[in-house]
C-alpha cells in the first residue's frame, strides 16, 4: 500500500519474503515528490529491526522522471541468523512537518537444517589443508601447450596453404631502378649542392668515390663498398679490357679520392671538376646500350 499526501508517494519493498539463514535480500526503499518538496529517507543504524541486520547499504540516488517530479531510490542489503517470522513495521519518510508512512514488510527466515541439540558443544574444526593434485596442474599445463602448439600450427599451415593456393594477397614488389639512372641522379645531386666550393673537399670526394663503388656493385656485381681502391681496380681490369682509358681515368679518381681521404690532400678546383666529369663518364661509358640489348635478345629469340 502506497502512502500518498499532496504530491509524494512512498513506497517499501523486499525483494524475497523467504530467506534461509544467512543469506541475504534487499530492501528497496522510494518516495516521489515535486520539485519544491523535500523527502527525508528513514535512517537506520545497524539493523532494521531487531534480528534482521543491514549487511550494506546505497547512497540515496536521485533522479528527475519525465513529468518533472523526483524519485528517491536507496536500497539496504539485509540478513538474519534467527529462525522467525518477522514483520517490519510501515516505514516513515519525513517531508517537513508531515510524515509518510510506507506499507508493512514480512520476512519468513527459515533454519535449513535440523539442530540436535542433545549433542556436547565441541569446538570448530581447523582448516583442512587440500592435498596437492599434481596430476591435475600436469594435466593444465599439457593443456596449454598443446593449445598453444595448436594455434602456431594452424598459423603455419595457413600461410603455406594460402602461397601454394594463391589465396594470401602478394605484395606488390616495385622494379629495382637501374643502376646508371640512381647514379647520374646522386651525381646531379652532389652537382647541384657544391660542397667543394664551400671547403669540404673531403666529404665530396667521399660522396662521388661512394657513388661509383655502388654503380660497380649494381652493374657490374662487384662488391667495390666492400674492397680498397686497389682491389676495385683489380677486380675491374679485366672488365674494361676494351676501354683502357675509361680504366685509367677511374683509377686517377680513386687515387686522388684516397689522398684527400687518408694523406689530407689538397686538391685544385680542376682536380674537383676532373673527378666529377670522370664519374659521370664512368657511368655513361658502362651504361648498356637499350639497342644492343634489344638485338641480343632478338637473337637468342
Amino acid at each position: 500500500m502506497l502512502s500518498l499526501l499532496a504530491a509524494i508517494i512512498v513506497s517499501a519493498s523486499i525483494d524475497s519474503t523467504t530467506l534461509f539463514i544467512g543469506d541475504q535480500t534487499a530492501i528497496r526503499l522510494q518516495a516521489t515528490c515535486e520539485p519544491t518538496e523535500q523527502v527525508q529517507l528513514p535512517v537506520y543504524g545497524e539493523t532494521v529491526i531487531p534480528g534482521i541486520e543491514i549487511v550494506e547499504r546505497t547512497g540515496v540516488d536521485t533522479t528527475k522522471l519525465k513529468d518533472g517530479r523526483y524519485q528517491l531510490n536507496q536500497q539496504l542489503t539485509v540478513t538474519s541468523f534467527k529462525d522467525s517470522l518477522f514483520f517490519i513495521s510501515p516505514i516513515p519518510f519525513v517531508s517537513g512537518e508531515d510524515t509518510f508512512w510506507s506499507e508493512g514488510l514480512t520476512l519468513n527466515v527459515i533454519q535449513p537444517f535440523e539442530i540436535d541439540t542433545t549433542l556436547a558443544i565441541t569446538d570448530i574444526k581447523p582448516v583442512a589443508n587440500a592435498p596437492f593434485w599434481f596430476w591435475g596442474f600436469f594435466r593444465w599445463i599439457l593443456l596449454a601447450i598443446a593449445f598453444i602448439g595448436l594455434a602456431i600450427g594452424s598459423y603455419y599451415l595457413y600461410l603455406f596453404v594460402g602461397k601454394r593456393q594463391g589465396i594470401l594477397p602478394q605484395q606488390p614488389t616495385e622494379p629495382a631502378r637501374p643502376a646508371e639512372e640512381v647514379a647520374l641522379e646522386k651525381l646531379d645531386q652532389i652537382k647541384e649542392a657544391k660542397i667543394w666550393q664551400s671547403g669540404q673537399v673531403k666529404e665530396y670526394h667521399t660522396e662521388l668515390t661512394d657513388v661509383v663503388r655502388e654503380y660497380i656493385g649494381g652493374r657490374f656485381n662487384v662488391r667495390s663498398s666492400e674492397k680498397t681502391s686497389d682491389e676495385t681496380l683489380r677486380a675491374m681490369k679485366p672488365l674494361l679490357q676494351d676501354k683502357k682509358e675509361l680504366f685509367e681515368h677511374l683509377r686517377k679518381m680513386l687515387s686522388l679520392a684516397d689522398m684527400v681521404k687518408f694523406a689530407k690532400w689538397t686538391t685544385t678546383p680542376d682536380e674537383n671538376e676532373n673527378a666529377l666529369r670522370t664519374a659521370y663518364e664512368f657511368v655513361k661509358e658502362t651504361t648498356p646500350d637499350t639497342n644492343d640489348e634489344n638485338e641480343d635478345a632478338s637473337q637468342l629469340a
